[in-house]
């Protein structure tokens, strides 16, 4: 049997306006053999259905979804960057990839009040800012994601990047 490479999966969560989509394009695209998932595209194949589908059960399918593609890319000898928020579902996802040789890194990137409304007003989309609130609270207060914080205020995306990826180490999870 030809011998496997250890892949990493990298997944970065945090509220609407912590700078998650803007960081994982960045960091995948300087990375070889790294592909990026963007979880809000594979919970958007159920726009225009969301009365028939509840949305618990949209983020549930979500997941599953995320799984199988990470699971094909590791197949494939790739590492992924993943792109989504991460409520409850991290320990889940891990659980799922145990019997893959693989690097599995946490992050929750977040930022103040003001620059979460702030960002999300520059970028048209107003109408995030309380879910984005309601997140910031939830995220930053759940005691598994404590020690896989990042502070995303005052900081550019290069800066971000370019800390993050020094410093990956401390975001492990196995």
């Amino acid at each position: 049997m030809m011998q496997q490479e250890k892949r990493s999966i990298y997944i970065i969560s945090g509220p609407c306006g912590a700078g998650k989509s803007t960081i994982t394009k960045e960091f995948a695209n300087r990375m070889n053999q790294t592909i990026l998932i963007h979880g809000d595209s594979l919970l958007s194949i159920f726009d225009g259905k969301e009365e028939e589908i509840a949305w618990d059960d949209r983020v549930e399918l979500s997941w599953k979804n995320i799984l199988a593609v990470t699971r094909n890319l590791m197949d494939h000898q790739l590492n992924v960057v993943l792109d989504f928020v991460v409520e409850d579902e991290l320990q889940t996802f891990i659980d799922a990839l145990s019997d893959y040789d693989v690097d599995i890194y946490y992050v929750v990137l977040y930022a103040d009040v003001d620059t979460l409304s702030q960002r999300l007003k520059v970028r048209g989309d107003d109408y995030l800012i309380s879910r984005s609130l309601f997140l910031l609270n939830q995220l930053k207060n759940d005691p598994t994601n404590k020690k896989f914080l990042y502070d995303t205020t005052n900081k550019t995306p290069d800066e971000i990047v370019k800390e993050l990826s020094e410093s990956f180490d401390q975001f492990k999870v196995q």
